[in-house]
């Protein structure tokens, strides 16, 4: 399906949002319990993705390509982000991570998008007023999990040997 990851389970069930996708992988193994014990983190961070799937990812769109959605300025925009933004802002207020002490899915699915929102304009977004948020994505960003995901390689083609991803050291 075009560019977007699709799940053909043996039984022939279909997963075509990467949402979706996730939570089922996570089901079949979680070690680092990101949905936590019984789930319990799932329902928060299935209201956290949505806000940032279906509200968030529209204005950071509209922000990052601002010149092709002139009838508002970029600021207007960022604002618009924003409001995602403080609610994050007012989450880690509270916990290291959105939900807790330590990551869970809602962190994992959020922290690219606000990745994105931070490198639209880098020296704005660190002179914005919210600490938490800049301290939380920071430490996402050192983390390994991040630097094993977010390796850069070269377009594969056919013919090239296989790549194998490693994402767990243990």
């Amino acid at each position: 399906e075009a560019t977007v990851p699709v799940l053909l389970l043996p039984d022939g069930d279909v997963f075509d949002e990467s949402w979706e996708i996730v939570k089922w992988a996570l089901s079949q193994n979680d070690p680092d319990n990101w949905t936590g014990d019984n789930d319990e983190y799932l329902l928060e961070a299935d209201i956290l993705i949505e806000t940032n799937d279906f509200s968030f990812k529209v204005d950071l769109d509209h922000y990052k390509y601002a010149d092709r959605y002139p009838e508002h300025t970029p600021e207007h925009y960022r604002i618009a982000c924003e409001r995602f933004i403080e609610e994050l802002e007012d989450l880690l207020a509270n916990n290291d991570y959105l939900l807790t002490d330590r990551p869970t899915l809602a962190d994992i699915g959020v922290f690219p998008f606000v990745r994105q929102f931070s490198l639209v304009d880098k020296v704005g977004f660190e002179r914005s007023p919210y600490p938490e948020v800049r301290n939380w994505l920071t430490g996402l960003l050192e983390s390994e999990l991040f630097r094993q995901t977010f390796q850069k390689h070269k377009t594969w083609e056919p013919g090239d040997e296989p790549v194998y991803l490693r994402c767990r050291s243990d």
